[in-house]
């Protein structure tokens, strides 16, 4: 992103706060027509990327080019005509009234300055399957076999593409999330952080896990899922919590690329963490009807036993390797953490209004005013009118390349909805599962991670769902669990090679190579895919059921998930020799992974391993002392 100088930087500055301020205030007293909204929307920060984000490595990295104004103008003109003629856009009849001429050119200008947006702010990636989505919609009636579909005119095209409000397209249901709850939850984040939550996070983490064995990684993990909360990105949060934790990893012994595997699973975790969750468990909301409350309670064991595994296997590779916890000058005092305690409250505002069902936006918004006037309770953590001004300013930032991104899904949606891909696609995967559920969810979690090497979570899940959704219910799977199924391979993509966008980013702190991260980052991250599998097999980690079900499928994912991290990292009680790390890592996948047996027999499985192992490592460790 470029640093602008002279007045330009100023003014572009006040314009993104300005939006920002504004979308707050809607989210307060309610929001204009859905039309009115997504333009004013689009308009507030499509057209500055091409100001702030530079069109190749050789542009200029402090002023825009000609050129770029003209993107800019261009990116203008039709999310202005759509915001002052919002009335007879919301009264045209989608595929009916005529798709004049006028519309034809704002449809060219909307899609080509979202497309070249996209590539310069978010990834060249969807930006390409955007266009993909687009030309099969002109192609696909030359395809053969179940890829065939009906010709499109070129004004179906841009219509589907740019202005179906109902139903998909650049102006779809999918921006007007981003344009109403999911910008407030945006802004709540970001004065999360201006606020000094961030030092909370990080001092909490560091006072919490920094005097045991491995501390270092154990505060990254407890850190970055704090971070996560408020962040909407795993990268960013990377980028944030790993500048401090990783350095300090690599300083008592990991490798390099191990400290950023942690570092990179730790981060995406914070995407399924309540109370926040990221952008995409909203888009869960409006897609499936169910309150986001619903999706949090169903949601949080699933996400502390991801946290869980993490700690675990950070602890046994620690235990391992006879690393020391951090040093005691480096680890804050608890009056140190709770000088900032009472910041924790907003978010018990937000999760308090989000179980009383109000709106998401609304409970957003109270937080966001709630965390001003708590700060403001110590000088530390008070936030003077420039710290507002830059959390507003922070959120436009980070607002305008998710603008974008649910954008391009919504075109990509559509063009999967209008061309009956969506069938197709899902038809071709529901006939090699032959009629397999099992076989079904692994091929759905493959084509998920597929489509999120260089994908946005949030995309990624969209298109996902689309394709996905229909097939798991069509066997009988519930609609809450096929969402968080597939929701949970979106965010696995980040850090699953051979393109991990999370892993990268960490692997650049950590001076390591990208690909060995990512390895790395996906063993630790092994429970998001048991998890992912439990929401469907396992619906007491929904707390779906009676309290013995409930505990029981607790129990057999954490029995689970021991047996699968000691088996990797050779150490359980001591450490383990190839015997016992093969039974206990057979003994994981079979608890977690075969519901065929009964619940009671999986955990079974998986405690008479690890008693196995135990016993063989207490012999080995005999036989060592009496020699």
């Amino acid at each position: 992103m470029r640093e602008l100088k002279g007045p330009l930087g100023p003014v572009l500055s006040v314009w993104l706060v300005m939006a920002t301020a504004i979308h707050l205030y809607f989210g307060g007293v309610g929001f204009p027509e859905p039309i009115a909204m997504r333009a004013f929307h689009l308009l507030a920060f499509v057209p500055p990327i091409f100001l702030l984000w530079p069109a190749r490595a050789a542009s200029p990295r402090d002023r825009p080019t000609l050129v770029d104004w003209a993107w800019f103008l261009a990116a203008a003109a039709p999310h202005l005509w759509v915001w002052v003629y919002a009335g007879a856009v919301s009264d045209r009849m989608e595929y009916v009234d005529e798709f004049t001429p006028l519309l034809s050119v704002l449809a060219v200008l909307a899609i080509v300055t979202l497309l070249e947006a996209t590539r310069r702010a978010v990834e060249p990636g969807l930006a390409w399957m955007v266009i993909g989505s687009i030309a099969y919609m002109g192609f696909g009636h030359w395809m053969p076999g179940v890829l065939n579909t009906r010709p499109f005119s070129i004004a179906e095209i841009l219509e589907a593409s740019w202005l179906v409000p109902t139903a998909g397209g650049v102006y779809g249901p999918l921006t007007g999330i981003v344009a109403t709850t999911i910008a407030v939850f945006i802004i709540f984040g970001a004065f999360m952080a201006g606020s000094g939550t961030g030092r909370l996070f990080s001092n909490l983490g560091a006072a919490a896990a920094g005097r045991f064995t491995g501390g270092p990684a154990k505060v990254a993990v407890v850190t970055s899922g704090l971070f996560g909360t408020m962040s909407g990105s795993s990268v960013s949060n990377v980028i944030t919590t790993g500048a401090m934790t990783i350095p300090l990893m690599k300083r008592i012994g990991y490798k390099p690329a191990v400290a950023g595997g942690i570092e990179s699973a730790a981060s995406v975790g914070g995407a399924i963490m309540p109370p926040v969750m990221g952008a995409a468990a909203f888009v869960m909301a409006e897609i499936t009807n169910i309150p986001y409350g619903e999706i949090l309670i169903a949601a949080a064991i699933g996400a502390v036993l991801y946290y869980f595994a993490i700690l675990a296997a950070v602890h046994f590779e620690a235990k391992r390797a006879g690393m020391a916890p951090m040093p005691k000058s480096e680890i804050p005092p608890w009056r140190e953490v709770m000088a900032d305690a009472h910041l924790v409250v907003p978010m018990a505002v937000l999760v308090y209004l989000m179980m009383e069902r109000w709106s998401g936006n609304y409970a957003a918004f109270c937080a966001t005013l709630a965390m001003v006037v708590l700060a403001a309770m110590r000088k530390r953590t008070r936030m003077s009118p420039r710290a507002i001004f830059n959390s507003l300013l922070n959120a436009g930032l980070t607002m305008a390349p998710l603008a974008v991104a649910i954008a391009g899904a919504g075109i990509v949606v559509s063009a999967l909805t209008a061309t009956g891909m969506v069938v197709a696609f899902g038809g071709i995967i529901k006939d090699l599962a032959g009629g397999s559920l099992p076989l079904l969810l692994v091929l759905l979690g493959i084509t998920v991670l597929v489509l999120g090497m260089g994908l946005p979570t949030t995309p990624s899940y969209i298109i996902a769902a689309a394709i996905g959704v229909p097939q798991l219910i069509a066997m009988g799977v519930d609609v809450l669990p096929a969402h968080l199924f597939l929701f949970y391979f979106a965010v696995l993509a980040d850090v699953s090679p051979p393109v991990a966008a999370a892993a990268f980013a960490a692997a650049s702190i950590a001076g390591a190579k990208p690909t060995i991260t990512s390895i790395h980052a996906t063993r630790f991250g092994i429970a998001g895919f048991t998890v992912g599998f439990a929401f469907v097999y396992d619906p007491g980690i929904m707390l779906r059921g009676t309290l013995v079900e409930i505990l029981l499928a607790v129990a057999i994912q954490v029995a689970a998930l021991l047996a699968i991290t000691a088996s990797y990292a050779g150490y359980l009680f001591s450490p383990i020799g190839a015997v016992p790390r093969l039974i206990l890592g057979s003994a994981g996948l079979v608890a977690a992974f075969m519901p065929v047996l009964p619940a009671p027999a999986r955990l079974a499985v998986a405690l008479a391993a690890m008693g196995i192992a135990w016993a063989m490592g207490r012999a080995v460790t005999g036989v060592r002392k009496t020699a």
